[in-house]
């Protein structure tokens, strides 16, 4: 199903999907696998064909070791690609392990496959994928926390910054001068719990003191 508006009454002619999965392997480790595909609409290649045409499908397997977002390993396919030559570049990617998934992420990408250098669409992969790692370790941190029974506990500030340094300057939202952090850094919760999080409580009847 589309994320997008209906489009019944527009003439398509391109659609790009990513998708990215994380899962956790351990405490030490995630499992991180993405795809992007680039279709044709059904008859704009192939006069008549009632099916679409996929032109790239690329897939990229990642090992990150935790919590310095370090890959560890990483392995890339080529499962559709418009000419034969296109998987040579694939072993190139290996040149990514020893990277972090951290700050100045997208410069080592471009740094290391920019041009002539790798694949443009798999390096479009990995900047797509990279938030969505970043964005797991929210998860492994919830969990991590209610298995200590951590729910409810005040934490010192020093622990408060450890655990906000990866956000700082990621965005508006996370300004170290604004008013989100500051909010923060004087022990209030703002933004706590997210606003899905608050809307899906409601819709099962249940108070947002159940999620912490």
């Amino acid at each position: 199903m589309s994320l997008l508006p209906p489009d019944d009454d527009l003439d398509l002619i391109h659609t790009r999907r990513y998708e990215t999965r994380v899962y956790q392997l351990s405490d030490e480790e995630l499992l991180v696998r993405g795809a992007i595909s680039d279709t044709k609409p059904p008859g704009l290649y192939v006069v008549e064909d009632p099916e679409s045409l996929e032109i790239h499908q690329m897939q990229l397997e990642l090992r990150v070791r935790l919590p310095m977002l370090e890959i560890t390993s990483a392995r890339v396919l080529f499962e559709t690609h418009p000419q034969a030559n296109c998987p040579l570049i694939a072993n190139d990617y290996e040149k990514l392990v020893g990277l972090s998934i951290a700050r100045g992420f997208t410069r080592e990408i471009r740094d290391l496959f920019g041009g002539p250098k790798g694949c443009t669409h798999v390096n479009a992969l990995m900047q797509a994928m990279a938030p969505a790692v970043v964005q797991s370790t929210w998860s492994v941190s919830v969990r991590k926390g209610r298995l200590r029974g951590e729910s409810g506990q005040v934490i010192s500030p020093e622990e408060r910054r450890r655990r906000l340094k990866g956000n700082l300057n990621t965005c508006h939202l996370w300004a170290e001068d604004g008013a989100h952090v500051a909010a923060l850094d004087r022990g209030e919760r703002p933004g706590f719990p997210p606003l899905p999080v608050r809307e899906r409580l409601r819709a099962l009847g249940r108070d947002e003191s159940d999620w912490d």
